[in-house]
């Protein structure tokens, strides 16, 4: 809604500036009603987590309690080659002060979750349980909680990283004026001194 200047008598543009204030307030209000997703966004993720439960029933009565299988070792280096990029990937983002950090930090949290999970239960009894649950508990979950909180307060990180940057551009700006400034001085007193001269 586009709001005019009102021109009453005495009021000057007074009414018209009050008008335009209470027309942005609106606005900032109907803004922050958005909604991040879609309506049918919840009602469908609820159901499929709903029929989720009984697949899970399914496997947990029907799944063999061991199973070999042919590309186990491919399964896990592709695994952790995919942990890796993510993880690189979040550096990426955090050092460029890119907004994206937040999806790769939330994706590389998930990655690590998976990683602890699966390292502990497919790990037979003896010593590698032993390092699979000490790495889980010391190294993969403490990280994955990193990410979350990354991914929860990723966009302050990056509003204070462009403020740094904003900060040092003008720090730089401030000191190329000065040299300027000092140039234009220095050949200021130079021409006054060969005026003298002459």
């Amino acid at each position: 809604m586009t709001v005019g200047v009102c021109r009453a008598p005495g009021g000057g543009h007074h009414r018209g500036r009050e008008a335009r204030m209470e027309t942005s307030v609106d606005q900032v209000d109907e803004a922050a009603r958005v909604r991040p997703a879609p309506r049918w966004v919840a009602p469908t993720f609820v159901t499929l987590a709903v029929l989720t439960l009984p697949w899970i029933g399914y496997l947990a009565f029907t799944l063999p309690r061991h199973q070999v299988t042919v590309h186990y070792r491919a399964a896990w280096v592709g695994f952790d080659l995919g942990l890796v990029a993510l993880l690189g990937l979040t550096a990426w983002h955090a050092y460029r002060g890119n907004r994206q950090v937040v999806l790769a930090a939330a994706a590389t949290a998930t990655m690590l979750a998976v990683d602890a999970w699966f390292d502990v239960t497919t790990t037979p009894p003896g010593p590698d349980l032993v390092v699979s649950v000490v790495l889980a508990v010391l190294v993969e979950l403490p990280l994955a909680g990193v990410c979350l909180w990354i991914a929860r307060h990723g966009d302050r990180m990056v509003e204070r990283r462009l403020r740094q940057l904003a900060v040092r551009a003008e720090l730089a700006a401030d000191r190329a004026a000065a040299a300027q400034r000092t140039a234009t001085g220095a050949r200021r007193r130079l021409a006054r001194v060969r005026g003298r001269l002459r």
